[in-house]
């Protein structure tokens, strides 16, 4: 898949085509910076991105995931977790073997090579210990939050959010449209 001049590899989960990097494209529009607003970081952990240039930003023929999307897919590497809670062992099989802080490194079971591209919010937090993924899921609240999916460098789990408001800047994973 091309964006913006990059390449990204696929993968295939649970039947959905998954970007397997995190977005770093500049549209030119909109709320999206690198880590520190340093351009090093997005080569390493992509562009971080608010929520409305989020929903933008994945090309023709892609789309924010939605929650239900994260769900499934946190469901199809663990079929024990629940779509909307704390889902264990999945942010260990979904995060990439380098990376992450300490021993936070995953087993990438799945080629997902999820990085922790940290959050922009003044100031910006959390690069190399934990990721943040937007989903196109409003979560209400006087259209104040989404839904978001977090992994954490020293948690094994992958769980859902909503406590960070619109604003934040967090990664970009897009999912293929359905043929």
């Amino acid at each position: 898949m091309s964006c913006g001049g990059q390449t990204y590899k696929t993968i295939v989960i649970g039947g959905k085509t998954w970007m397997a990097a995190n977005l770093n494209y500049n549209s030119g529009t909109g709320n999206s910076a690198c880590y520190d607003d340093n351009p090093a970081n997005c080569v390493t952990y992509g562009r971080l991105y608010d929520w409305s240039t989020a929903m933008t930003v994945c090309p023709s023929g892609w789309h924010l995931p939605s929650d239900a999307e994260w769900g499934a897919l946190m469901q199809f590497v663990n079929p024990s977790c629940s779509a909307t809670e704390d889902c264990a062992n999945a942010g260990t099989k979904l995060k990439a073997t380098s990376g992450w802080n300490g021993s936070g490194n995953g087993t990438d079971e799945y080629g997902f090579s999820a990085l922790p591209g940290g959050y922009g919010r003044s100031p910006f937090g959390a690069a190399g210990k934990n990721g943040y993924w937007w989903s196109s899921t409003d979560g209400g609240y006087d259209n104040l939050i989404a839904y978001y999916r977090v992994m954490v460098y020293d948690y094994e789990i992958a769980y859902r959010d909503d406590y960070c408001g619109k604003n934040c800047l967090f990664s970009v994973r897009c999912v293929k449209n359905a043929p």
